[in-house]
């Protein structure tokens, strides 16, 4: 039984009456489309109802649902103590997704390349009372109809196609034990969307709000892949991991979907869609679809790789495939033809950088030379950053393929009296506090000042806003 529905729909405390007080009514296109979707959910008579949430527990590297037989929750923390629940889970269904995460039954027909244990369970809960990404929706649900359990998910740090990922086993349970169900994925969308409003605003909110909404209003669930982190992030989006995992779910369905309401009365865009199940539909795999367009466009680069990149990537690739750490005598041919002398005559600090699916994989580098040339230090690193990075797991040979690297060559630093001397997409600076040392690259995206610059690369070190610490700039050369 495939999940016969889906839902986007956002989470404003202010929707309800018991908190709004009358704001509510400067929603009301949100308010009537929120109850049409609970009418559609009452004729569905949805046996469990999965609910994906930002609000509930939230690991960077794990996908958390919610365990036990049920949980509790109020909205007392929006002053409406008397708006309360009492909801019972699915215990069945959550067993069969952790089943299958854990097992090479469940991941094995997904698009990650057949691994197993795929990252999640209902391990570290710490809060079990009901979140209000989980609520609200309830709220309106239950007006209507009551004849139904839950089951309530947390979104993750993750990749976004890892998020797709988790829908496609999400689906793969519902389809094993042959459950009625229908999918909310809750979550608001910019919250930059004015001046005025509690979060002020940002370009990136109503570009965001435009593409996402046109992504959700056509169903063309591949363009929710193509969202920039960054771009996210300046946006101060909420519910978009919430959306891609809804995505996942309904992986390889026919659906037909229909835009109901999109606001941003508060400074805060709330859009609401729907999407009927009509049957199965192979063409919209669209995770494979958007999969192998990146997978093209990657081996298109390639063809046009900088010999320095060139040379990371032989160097990881060898490492993986073969346990081989290539040394200079290994580049013969015509293939290596073509690199530059001074990469074996100069000595400098190198960082690798690896990204798959638009996010960062791993980076390792060298402040200092610590080899006897460029090529060594390149070779090195680029191993390292593909194993050794401690904020990921070794990159897979399954991974190769799809991988984008960048070889950043680093000038000798230099010290500076202030951040008036920096400018972040020339310089990298190097933040130091006793033993502790943070470096951050020049012209990252998402890091649009000097401020962010120092922040992030004093955060990387470990070194607190209040101790003393110096600055030190240098320049790069970037191979891509």
């Amino acid at each position: 039984m495939p999940i016969l529905g889906a839902f986007v729909v956002p989470h404003p405390p202010i929707i309800l009456p018991e908190v709004g007080h009358g704001e509510e009514k400067e929603i009301k296109a949100t308010t009537d489309a929120y109850n049409k979707v609970a009418e559609t959910i009452a004729k569905l008579q949805p046996e469990t109802i999965i609910i994906s949430s930002p609000h509930s527990i939230m690991y960077q590297d794990y996908f958390h649902i919610s365990p036990g037989k049920g949980a509790v929750g109020s909205m007392s923390r929006f002053n409406a103590s008397n708006v309360r629940f009492d909801e019972k889970y699915d215990t069945e269904l959550v067993n069969e997704i952790c089943y299958l995460a854990q097992s090479d039954q469940g991941n094995g027909s997904l698009s990650s390349g057949g691994i197993t244990d795929f990252p999640t369970g209902t391990l570290g809960e710490r809060d079990a009372s009901l979140d209000h990404g989980t609520m609200i929706p309830l709220y309106f649900i239950e007006k209507l109809y009551h004849d139904f359990k839950i089951v309530r998910i947390g979104l993750s740090g993750l990749s976004l196609p890892m998020h797709y990922e988790m829908g496609q086993l999400i689906q793969k349970a519902v389809n094993n034990i042959g459950r009625r169900v229908v999918y909310i994925a809750s979550g608001d969308l910019s919250h930059k969307m004015k001046a005025e409003g509690p979060y002020g605003y940002a370009k990136e909110g109503p570009e965001y709000d435009e593409r996402l909404m046109a992504a959700c209003e056509s169903a063309e669930f591949d363009r929710l892949l193509d969202f920039d982190e960054h771009f996210c992030e300046k946006a101060a989006e909420c519910g978009h991991r919430s959306f891609v995992m809804m995505a996942g779910a309904l992986d390889g369905l026919s659906v037909t979907s229909h835009k109901l309401s999109h606001e941003a009365t508060f400074g805060v865009g709330y859009g609401i869609c729907t999407y009927e199940v009509t049957g199965k539909d192979e063409s919209r795999r669209l995770l494979d679809k958007w999969r192998n367009k990146k997978t093209n466009a990657i081996k298109q680069k390639r063809m046009d790789e900088d010999p320095y990149v060139r040379l990371a990537r032989f160097s990881l690739e060898s490492y993986i495939t073969m346990g081989k750490r290539i040394k200079q005598t290994d580049l013969i041919g015509q293939r290596w033809s073509d690199l530059p002398p001074e990469m074996f005559s100069d000595k400098a600090g190198a960082f690798v950088s690896i990204h798959k699916d638009g996010a960062l994989r791993g980076c390792i580098g060298t402040i200092l030379p610590t080899c006897r040339c460029v090529a060594d230090e390149i070779m090195q690193n680029a191993i390292s950053a593909g194993i050794n990075d401690p904020r990921f797991p070794m990159i897979r040979e399954d991974e190769l393929e799809s991988l984008e690297m960048s070889v950043d060559v680093l000038d000798e630093p230099e010290p500076i009296e202030s951040p008036d001397q920096l400018d972040v997409k020339r310089y990298g600076v190097i933040v130091t506090s006793g033993r502790k040392r943070g470096l951050l690259l020049p012209n990252l995206d998402g890091v649009d000042t000097i401020s962010e610059q120092i922040d992030i690369a004093r955060q990387k070190a470990g070194i607190y806003e209040d101790e003393d610490y110096s600055l030190e700039r240098f320049e790069v050369i970037r191979h891509i």
